[in-house]
C-alpha cells in the first residue's frame, strides 16, 4: 500500500464512530501482521472486517484468503495480540468464513502479480 490515504476500499469500522482516536494506533499495530503467503498485511488484504469495544475490550472480526489457511491460528493470534498491545486493553478474534476475493482489499492494484489480466 502506498503512503496515499484515498485507497479505495479503506475499511471503515465501528469504531470509527465511536472511539476515533483508537482507530489510527489500532491500524498502526495490525498493519505488522502480515500473510506469509501473500506478503501483505491484513489491513492490505481486508482480512479485519469489523472492529468495536465493548466493555473496554476490542472485539474484532476478521476473515481470511482461503478457508483453509495452514496458517489461520498463527495469524488469528497475531491480530488478537497486535490489537490488544495497539490499544492496550484485551482483544479478542472472531473468525468468520465468508469468501475473501481481490475486491476487498484496500488498494486491489498493489495486488500486481501478473497472474490476472
Amino acid at each position: 500500500m502506498s503512503e496515499n490515504t484515498d485507497n479505495i476500499n479503506l475499511m471503515v469500522w465501528d469504531i470509527h464512530d465511536t472511539y476515533p482516536d483508537l482507530v489510527e494506533p489500532l491500524r498502526e499495530g495490525l498493519s505488522k501482521v502480515i500473510d506469509p503467503e501473500i506478503g501483505m498485511n491484513v489491513l492490505q488484504l481486508g482480512l479485519i472486517r469489523k472492529v468495536n469495544i465493548e466493555d473496554k475490550i476490542t472485539k474484532i472480526y476478521m476473515i481470511l484468503t482461503t478457508p483453509f489457511c495452514p496458517y489461520a491460528p498463527a495469524m488469528v493470534e497475531a491480530v488478537r495480540k497486535g490489537a490488544q498491545e495497539a490499544l492496550n486493553q484485551p482483544a479478542t478474534v472472531d473468525l468468520g468464513m465468508e469468501p475473501w476475493d481481490f475486491s476487498m482489499m484496500e488498494d486491489p492494484a498493489a495486488l500486481d502479480w501478473g497472474m490476472y489480466s
